[in-house]
């Protein structure tokens, strides 16, 4: 039997670099926010031991996929012969800031952590995650969150009700020559948690990614005709907010021909959340 599973993105309503460890990872503060762009991920469950990739993903060899990480690295609390097959159905853009690819691997986490029986808490499977990438626990956290650190410190906290417009300019960022800049700000004053209100921040990534790529520049110019509109992550993708879905549609439909974009709802809870003991 197969089982579908979603993997929402999630937005980076602020992003702000506030210093580097000795071991070269930066250290940030973000709120993190899931919308309802989600993939789709497809498990099987087999009794062979196995974790088997159905589909190619482009550019992405098998033993790369964090989504079968995800599934090895928790076969080590499974019973014996646990194993799945994984099949994603992909919506969401690989290099656009919206956490793909880490989604995918926490929602396996999520799934196969109730399908395969291991039922850890949701704070060891957050450290399980953290061994994937940094964006990986804040979907295993699975609310809304601030977080600190490389990313892995998370705290709860309320945002507005809101419908986001996103656009999807055509590149791929990557992430590690965003934070190799020499420009990038990396002593943004760090922030005391506090109830977050919109507009709050900045992304400290975006100069860095305006300057080198014209195409989010552009997407950027053309959003902040409607409201204030940011980089999520290290890019592509860019966002404003809106109070209503109606308001959100009525700036997609005015999209030009050449960008495009989406609509989606701020989640306060990922749909898996329940997945996993407390």
């Amino acid at each position: 039997m197969s089982h579908a599973y979603p993997a929402p993105a999630k937005l980076n309503l602020f992003l702000h670099v506030v210093g580097r460890r000795a071991d070269g990872y930066h250290l940030l503060q973000s709120v993190f926010r899931l919308i309802d762009r989600a993939d789709t991920v497809h498990l099987e469950l087999r009794g062979d031991g196995r974790v088997v990739r159905e589909d190619e993903l482009p550019g992405v060899p098998e033993d790369r996929d964090l989504s079968v990480r995800a599934a090895r690295l928790l076969q080590a609390h499974a019973p014996a012969g646990a194993g799945v097959s994984i099949r994603l159905d992909k919506v969401l853009p690989m290099g656009g800031g919206l956490g793909g690819g880490s989604s995918d691997a926490a929602t396996v986490l999520l799934a196969l952590n109730r399908l395969w029986q291991v039922n850890l808490p949701r704070e060891a499977l957050q450290k399980l995650a953290l061994q994937l990438g940094a964006d990986v626990p804040v979907f295993v956290f699975g609310q809304t969150a601030f977080a600190e650190g490389v990313g892995e410190i998370l705290q709860p906290v309320s945002a507005p009700p809101a419908w986001y417009v996103v656009l999807t300019p055509p590149v791929q960022v990557p992430t590690a020559a965003i934070f190799a800049a020499p420009e990038l700000t990396r002593n943004t004053p760090p922030l005391k948690i506090a109830p977050f209100s919109a507009g709050m921040g900045r992304n400290d990534l975006q100069p860095v990614v305006v300057r080198c790529y014209p195409e989010v520049a552009r997407h950027l110019e053309w959003l902040a005709q409607f409201g204030e509109a940011r980089m999520t992550g290290s890019g592509a993708c860019v966002f404003a907010s809106f109070g209503t879905q109606d308001a959100a549609r009525d700036v997609l439909r005015q999209l030009p021909e050449t960008m495009q974009g989406f609509v989606a709802q701020g989640l306060d809870r990922h749909p898996l959340v329940d997945c996993c003991a407390e």
